[in-house]
């Protein structure tokens, strides 16, 4: 059995008091002292930083890479609109099956001309850096995963530019401009010869930085040598320690994520058919949705499938949950069974006046507990706004279906002036 790996902030986790457990294959925080829910609220109303170097990165190099990448990859990196991916710019997909179920999601990213990465979950580098070679046919693409060797951690909330500024040299050239789902910087380990500008530390040391993340909140995910990771750490605690930074657990990024409408690879995606969810930005439709811009592995058979349940977002109507399990199961008005639970959480920014789910507010004072909200996995299409029933032996819990749970979310607004002088 291989034994439960641990990242290199694993001893200030520890020294911090954090609640730790294992989570795909490493030995990673659950929550700090201060608790879940005032983490959660410290990314909605100043920031939080979160350990994720556990996620695997893999690189491809070479003239070809970018059409190995188009094979495997469903986004169309060169559909002609904003989507077109070039250098500095990254793009959400997945890697199917070539029977169109979820092998994993994937943020790829353009390094240079003929230079990639690929940012996929804990523990699947070697998986997808398998993938690729199997589908290269012959191919010369150099294919290196990454896993273990990269410093990793994302820094999210409405205050983590001005926290970011204080660490970085010349912060308003690493800052200005920089729009969502668009990158800076290189990484020594990493492929590089592209034009992209140079992101440095305040001693020097380089590092990619990306405006995306995984709260649905404004914020960016940091690459870094790894032996220069728990530097980075904290520097970035001690600059926010004025201004709300709390260190976060996977707890507060789970419920963060959910409340945001993102999913969990292999819990909310994966071995069924890519279809009928709320990701389907993640694939390259046509318009009217009968065809794809190009094929892929896995295109033939997501156009193909008869495939009849539905991945749908619901929002509860106050914090109660019921956890997913093979005990749990989603009741239509009728009591009939008619799907399964795949993520219930509550996302504790959140809450009800009347019919309008209302975010919580920095300095309010109304009493917002939060909300369960999450993902089912059912067998027919409910439209938004339908009532359904979660349960689990004798609890049952009230919840409706949504097109988005969370409201003013900030992850795509611009980021703020950099503080002048």
């Amino acid at each position: 059995m291989e034994s439960v790996k641990r990242t290199c902030l694993y001893d200030w986790h520890v020294a911090q008091g954090a609640n730790m457990a294992e989570f795909g294959g490493y030995e990673m925080p659950l929550w700090y002292a201060a608790g879940t829910r005032s983490e959660h609220l410290a990314v909605l109303t100043a920031a939080g930083i979160f350990d994720t170097s556990h996620m695997a990165a893999v690189s491809l190099r070479g003239e070809r890479a970018r059409q190995l990448l188009q094979n495997c990859f469903s986004k169309d990196l060169a559909q002609e609109r904003k989507n077109t991916l070039v250098e500095g710019g990254c793009l959400y997909g997945v890697f199917l099956a070539e029977d169109g179920t979820v092998l994993d999601d994937a943020i790829v990213y353009q390094l240079a001309a003929e230079a990639y990465l690929v940012v996929v979950n804990a523990g699947m580098g070697g998986v997808i850096a398998a993938h690729l070679h199997r589908h290269a046919g012959g191919m010369a693409v150099e294919i290196i995963d990454h896993s273990d060797r990269l410093g990793k951690l994302d820094l999210q909330g409405p205050l983590a530019a001005g926290i970011l500024a204080g660490v970085l040299r010349e912060p308003a050239k690493a800052l200005a401009g920089l729009d969502y789902f668009h990158f800076r910087g290189a990484v020594a380990d990493l492929p590089s010869g592209g034009t992209l500008s140079r992101v440095e530390l305040t001693d020097g040391t380089p590092l990619l930085l990306s405006r995306t993340g995984y709260t649905g909140e404004q914020g960016f995910e940091i690459f870094i040598a790894g032996d220069r990771l728990v530097d980075l750490w904290t520097m970035l605690v001690a600059a926010g320690s004025d201004r709300g930074l709390l260190p976060c657990g996977l707890a507060a990024r789970d419920s963060l994520r959910a409340g945001a409408g993102l999913p969990l690879s292999h819990q909310d995606i994966g071995a069924w058919p890519f279809l009928h969810n709320p990701w389907q930005f993640a694939l390259p439709w046509q318009a009217g949705r009968s065809a794809f811009s190009k094929e892929f592995l896995g295109s033939r058979a997501l156009l193909a499938s008869n495939w009849a349940q539905h991945t749908l977002l619901f929002a509860g109507f106050d914090p109660r949950k019921v956890p997913a399990g093979p005990e749990s199961v989603v009741l239509n008005a009728t009591g009939e069974r008619c799907g399964r639970i795949l993520t219930c959480t509550t996302d504790m920014g959140i809450g009800r006046e009347g019919e309008e789910i209302v975010r919580f507010a920095a300095g309010s004072d109304r009493p917002i507990k939060g909300l369960c909200c999450g993902v089912v996995l059912l067998d027919r299409p409910f439209p938004p706004g339908t009532r359904v029933l979660l349960g689990a032996g004798r609890r049952q819990v009230e919840v409706e279906i949504r097109t988005e749970i969370r409201p003013g979310r900030t992850a795509r607004l611009p980021l703020p002036e950099p503080a002048k002088g």
